[in-house]
């Protein structure tokens, strides 16, 4: 049985969606490509094969010949079109974040409890990363022992625009931190504090935070926004019987001239070309089989993120430690 799949928003994030389904996800056809550039949309359909094209995301969703959809627009947008999608009965690949509101979080969480299924992942393909699969198996094998520490890092070229901040480089790049973490730990946070050195320029200094979790473990994310060197994200898991460690991936190095060196990325896309792939066949089998994946994020993690970055930003205005306070999480999620 052939799903057909729409794809909201016609952007970086989008086209690459487009592809996936188009070229990498077996059953799966591009219906419909849409975008409010409907010259943009009508690009990407070309490209790819798609049947159609639009630009009203909500007719697109309510559309009889779509049978699922991924959403790839502003952020936004992701709530509404999340509830577009619950109402129309349709599951939702929704690219993170959910929402930086909790509350609109809370709101996609209500629309599928009241309609008693799951509809909604959320686009957190870090999960999906082999780095992080192997950390986690370390850990839940017993290889570790107990979890007592996690160290993080993520750091971009420049900042993806002018006016970026330091509230944003939390509500922006580290709720992928956030999740993963999350994940691997198998635990919420319970508290948050967040500082920034002083850079010589104008430029957003990174962000370095502290969370302690619920089972009293420690955890640092650095946020980078303007390493210059490359695109760089690498993680350290520390157990008490030992720890694990991502190596940057690069698949080759050149030595010459008494010297030798390998080349980082410039963005996350080739960094996480596969990890995107394993993330939407997990939702086609979601599709097909109504089984949400047990590595995927939910709504609950939508919403678990946007909260941990609420507050992460208010501690670093404040300069202080902030107790991460979440609502009790439903059974329905469990």
């Amino acid at each position: 049985m052939t799903q057909r799949i729409a794809v909201i928003g016609a952007g970086l994030m989008g086209a690459d969606h487009a592809r996936i389904v188009a070229e990498d996800l077996p059953g799966a056809t591009l219906q419909v490509v849409c975008d409010m550039d409907q010259a943009r949309a009508r690009d990407v359909a070309d490209a790819l094969g798609a049947a159609d094209v639009g630009n009203d995301p909500e007719a697109v969703i309510a559309r009889a010949d779509v049978d699922a959809v991924i959403i790839a627009s502003p952020d936004f947008t992701h709530a509404p079109l999340s509830l577009a999608c619950i109402r129309a009965g349709k599951p939702v690949l929704c690219e993170k974040p959910l929402s930086q509101k909790p509350a609109e979080c809370i709101a996609v969480m209500d629309a599928e409890m009241a309609a008693g299924r799951r509809f909604v992942q959320v686009g957190f393909m870090r999960r999906f990363d082999q780095s992080y699969v192997e950390m986690k198996a370390a850990l839940t094998g017993g290889k570790l022992g107990r979890a007592l520490m996690m160290h993080n890092f993520h750091r971009n070229v420049e900042t993806p625009a002018s006016d970026f901040t330091g509230a944003m480089a939390i509500t922006n790049s580290a709720p992928h931190e956030f999740d993963v973490v999350r994940h691997v730990l198998g635990c919420e946070y319970a508290s948050i504090s967040a500082y920034q050195p002083r850079r010589s320029d104008a430029r957003v200094a990174p962000v370095v935070m502290v969370l302690e979790t619920t089972d009293n473990q420690l955890v640092t994310i650095e946020i980078n926004n303007n390493a210059a060197y490359g695109y760089d994200v690498r993680a350290e898991l520390v157990g008490e019987a030992g720890s694990i460690a991502m190596t940057n991936v690069a698949y080759t190095r050149t030595d010459m001239k008494l010297s030798s060196a390998t080349v980082y990325d410039a963005d996350w896309r080739g960094r996480y070309h596969e990890a995107y792939v394993r993330q939407n066949r997990a939702f086609m089998h979601f599709v097909n089989t109504g089984e949400f994946t047990a590595i995927g994020s939910s709504a609950w993690d939508g919403y678990a993120a946007a909260k941990v970055a609420e507050t992460g930003a208010k501690a670093l205005v404040a300069g202080t430690k902030l107790a991460v306070e979440m609502i009790d999480k439903p059974e329905f999620y469990k």
